[in-house]
């Protein structure tokens, strides 16, 4: 396995620490993994059922014009006295694809650590859970930057999204890349190989064309939503004082009365409160963690499989 590259780490609270990343196998070793897809051959792997070019033999049908003839299961045939075709099992190693929010929104926290750090922690621990199970993991970083990670399978493709999301999180927040999300799901979309997608972000990039593009997303891979929140976007806040600091500028909120606590909670919490509407909307995948939450819990069941109905 190729080695870390050496890089001045962050303090894990408003800059991603690196050595923390690298941790959190430990963590994801001591979880028992749930199968990936209920559809799944095994672990990691993705079953698609194809005529002819296969693997495994699945089974056999009835005959179906454009068949392959060269796919006729003659002892069937024979047996039942009516054309026959082997369907074959293709195996295909799954991918997951995270989508990481970078934009300058992120860098924002009130409670242990920024919004940006918890999304890489998350991002992490879903690569490490990922490639426990046999599956590649490869990301794509929207809003501050656009960067993107091939899938890469075993702890190499872990370490490597680790490194990635180090040096994403070392970026300064700045303005003017407002890269809204539909143009970060339609780069995404013309990505291939994917078999799911893991979004992360604070919802604030949420736009109205993303439900186009998300659905679209969909089409061709499980897609899963996981929203970070601060704590003053998730709850009405007490009574008081809020110093904030942006770009150097310090400033002082006063919020004392209801009214004033309500709004502001509002104007805070809107981008998560439409990236939840959008998810439920489509039927996917959702959960919602704040700055000081362990995020292990929300990752394991965004990836794991859907309960049988």
């Amino acid at each position: 396995m190729s080695a870390v590259p050496v890089r001045a780490d962050g303090d894990g609270r408003t800059t991603v620490s690196l050595a923390e990343l690298l941790a959190l196998r430990a963590r994801v070793g001591r979880v028992r993994p749930l199968p990936l897809d209920s559809r799944a051959a095994r672990a990691g792997q993705q079953a698609s059922r194809l005529y002819g070019r296969g693997m495994d033999y699945a089974e056999s049908r009835v005959y179906q014009p454009g068949d392959d003839v060269r796919r006729l299961d003659w002892r069937l045939t024979a047996r039942s006295g009516e054309l026959h075709t082997k369907l074959f099992q293709e195996e295909r190693e799954g991918r997951l694809l995270i989508l990481l929010d970078t934009h300058a929104s992120m860098h924002f926290g009130t409670r242990v650590r920024f919004k940006s750090v918890q999304a890489a922690r998350a991002a992490a621990l879903a690569g490490w859970y990922a490639v426990r199970a046999g599956e590649r993991v490869g990301a794509m970083a929207f809003g501050n930057g656009q960067h993107l990670i091939k899938p890469r399978g075993g702890a190499r493709g872990a370490v490597t999204l680790c490194g990635a999301l180090a040096d994403w999180g070392a970026g300064a927040a700045s303005r003017g890349n407002d890269e809204p999300l539909s143009d970060a799901l339609a780069r995404a979309g013309r990505l291939h190989g994917a078999s799911r997608v893991l979004l992360i972000s604070d919802g604030l990039s949420c736009d109205e064309a993303a439900r186009a593009r998300l659905r679209e997303v969909a089409r061709h891979a499980r897609v899963a939503v996981l929203v970070v929140a601060d704590a003053l976007e998730r709850e009405l806040p007490p009574p008081g004082r809020y110093p904030f600091e942006h770009a150097g500028e310090r400033r002082e909120v006063s919020l004392e009365g209801m009214r004033q606590r309500s709004e502001f909670q509002h104007a805070l919490g809107a981008g998560q409160a439409r990236l939840v509407a959008l998810a439920q909307s489509l039927g996917l995948r959702w959960r919602s963690i704040d700055t000081a939450a362990d995020p292990l819990a929300a990752v394991t069941a965004l990836l794991g499989a859907r309960p049988a109905r």
